[in-house]
């Protein structure tokens, strides 16, 4: 399994916007066949500030959903006129890892 976690703050004055992006993105995303998780989040006293939580299969079920139609247009090509994107880090499950 491959763990997502990304950071997005949204410019000032689009939140809503943003919001709407992540709504359709996270829809589309939870539809496809290798994402066992999509989970956008909203700061709670920030507003500006979002974190993404995404679970895929493995590497081939991520790649798969970053050249999706609906990543393509919502987080490569709109999100970024509206947000920064500020971190993003790949996880594994330590139960899935070997001890060495």
């Amino acid at each position: 399994m491959v763990i997502l976690a990304v950071t997005w703050m949204a410019n000032s004055g689009n939140e809503k916007a943003v919001v709407e992006i992540f709504r359709k993105l996270q829809t589309a995303s939870r539809k496809e066949p290798g994402c066992l998780m999509y989970i956008v989040h909203q700061h709670r006293s920030d507003p500006h500030r979002f974190f993404v939580y995404e679970q895929y299969q493995d590497d081939e079920a991520l790649n798969q959903h970053r050249q999706s139609p609906h990543f393509q247009e919502y987080a490569a090509s709109l999100l970024p006129r509206l947000a920064e994107r500020l971190q993003g880090d790949l996880y594994v499950l330590l139960a899935e890892r070997s001890s060495t």
